[in-house]
């Protein structure tokens, strides 16, 4: 069984920023697959359906970002998920709006929400689709606070040509995932990255 997560934050106030790309991307690769997300459970609205023949749960933690960990463990520990059977989804400031990259392990890169999930975990052996979202233009002799700066651009929305560009990555994101269950993470890389 596999655990594809897409992160977000949960309400429609925050439904087309930037943070919720994970939640975008798994949306769509519930659509693809005819797998709706109809049940409550473990802090995560879940979807659950086969894929080439292996049971797959997509779940939205309806946790904040934040606290994604704690939604992503108690669904590790009720489905009895391997952290190699763990797939999550989100949003990267340090690669460009649009830019795709999947890879296993590594630290959070100083994404919140992976982090939650690695402190909840314990590790982070799990696998990552990073969606870019690139990186607020913030002059380095500003005197505008940075953190602040990062938080305001990823809880806002797309640009006009940004949507352009995510629109058409989020079907490639659900290609990637669906590669990614069926050849393996070496077979997704060389083919998305």
């Amino acid at each position: 069984m596999k655990l594809i997560v897409g992160l977000g934050n949960p309400g429609l106030f925050y439904a087309n920023n930037r943070h919720n790309i994970g939640y975008m991307c798994v949306n769509r690769f519930a659509r693809d697959h005819k797998i709706r997300f109809n049940k409550k459970q473990g802090l995560a609205r879940i979807g659950t359906g086969e894929i080439d023949g292996e049971k797959v749960v997509l779940a939205r933690p309806q946790t904040f970002m934040n606290e994604s960990g704690e939604a992503v463990s108690r669904l590790v520990t009720k489905y009895k998920i391997g952290l190699s059977d763990l797939v999550v989804i989100h949003d990267d400031l340090d690669l460009p709006a649009g830019k795709l990259r999947l890879r296993r392990g590594r630290g959070s890169g100083g994404h919140k929400g992976i982090e939650s999930i690695i402190a909840h975990l314990g590790k982070g052996d799990f696998y990552r689709v990073r969606v870019g979202i690139g990186r607020p233009d913030i002059p380095e002799d500003s005197d505008i606070d940075k953190e602040q700066a990062i938080i305001d651009y990823v809880l806002t929305g797309f640009t006009r040509e940004e949507k352009k560009i995510i629109d058409g990555v989020i079907p490639e994101v659900s290609r990637a995932i669906l590669c990614l269950l069926t050849e393996g993470i070496e077979a997704a890389m060389n083919k998305y990255n």
